[in-house]
């Protein structure tokens, strides 16, 4: 009997090692894995997607099918009963290691009438309906959050980078003496972005940059596993959600710690993102979330002093 493994990411910033890591820890023997080109998004039905239909070609009776969690493989209710349906035809396992959906057997059939368990059903049915409502509430209160966050002065995500047209322009006033401070400000950007557009100047030009602080490092902090499960469904930029993908999960207890390596206006930005955390608008706080939350700002604080 085959150990045939799916793993898929919704974005090409995205990548699997959240999955891999709950993959390798569950100890599946000479697994066959299928990936998705990177950038699968989950709308499209699981019957469809082209590496899930060739895990389905190839499978044969007694097999089983592992995923990490449910929503790489589904997101809908309908997509669910259709993906079970479809497995059961051709008599094959489903197993998934982490989330709501671990502890059941989702395969379960009626010994007489070869229906899916209605306690199955409805159990699937529940999840899945409480699973969107909890997206589009992360999405509203997170819209919220940054409006609260930018409110008070906090800009979260990256920087913008100088434009092309610009770059001629800001080389020059360099060569003339002008800081990499000073055209930060000018042109309202990092002043990484500056560095990154007179690079090949820098070198002969070390003089006029002494008075420059050195560009931001990137800084590990331990995420709470409450607030990193927040994020993951969140809506993200491309720098915030590399970020995340590639942290290092630390299992606590129970639990677990996202441990996150990123510059400090990265670690800002999640930060702001993971607001609604907090309640309100009407949505109640959950204390462990709240919790959690103020974890991660402490330790994000920490790397920002307070001003004079």
């Amino acid at each position: 009997m085959a150990n045939l493994v799916y793993k898929r990411v919704s974005t090409d910033q995205q990548s699997t090692a959240r999955q891999n890591l709950v993959l390798d820890e569950a100890g599946i023997e000479d697994p066959v894995v299928f990936e998705e080109d990177p950038g699968t998004s989950s709308r499209l039905h699981p019957l469809q997607r082209p590496k899930f239909r060739e895990l389905l070609t190839y499978a044969r009776p007694g097999d089983t099918v592992h995923i990490s969690e449910m929503f790489r493989l589904v997101r809908g209710t309908g997509h669910i009963l259709d993906v079970l349906d479809v497995l059961h035809r051709d008599r094959l396992a489903l197993r998934i290691h982490d989330g709501a959906f671990s502890a059941m057997d989702l395969t379960a059939r009626h010994p007489r009438t070869g229906e899916l368990l209605s306690t199955v059903k409805f159990m699937v049915q529940t999840l899945a309906a409480a699973g969107e409502l909890q997206r589009d509430l992360q999405r509203e209160l997170t819209y919220d959050g940054l409006r609260a966050a930018e409110a008070k002065g906090n800009k979260g995500g990256r920087r913008p980078a100088v434009p092309a047209g610009k770059t001629d322009a800001v080389r020059t006033a360099y060569l003339e003496g002008r800081s990499i401070a000073a055209l930060a400000r000018d042109h309202d950007v990092s002043r990484g972005a500056i560095r990154n557009a007179v690079a090949d100047l820098l070198p002969d030009h070390a003089a006029i940059e002494e008075d420059s602080p050195a560009p931001e490092l990137p800084v590990t902090l331990d995420m709470p596993g409450k607030v990193a499960d927040f994020l993951r469904a969140a809506e993200l930029d491309d720098v915030e959600r590399a970020a995340l993908d590639q942290g290092v999960t630390v299992r606590r207890g129970q639990g677990y710690t996202l441990r996150v390596s990123a510059v400090p206006a990265v670690h800002l930005g999640l930060l702001a993102r993971c607001q609604p955390l907090d309640g309100g608008h009407g949505v109640p706080a959950v204390p462990a979330q709240r919790k959690a939350r103020r974890e991660y700002e402490n330790r994000v604080n920490a790397l920002t002093p307070a001003g004079p």
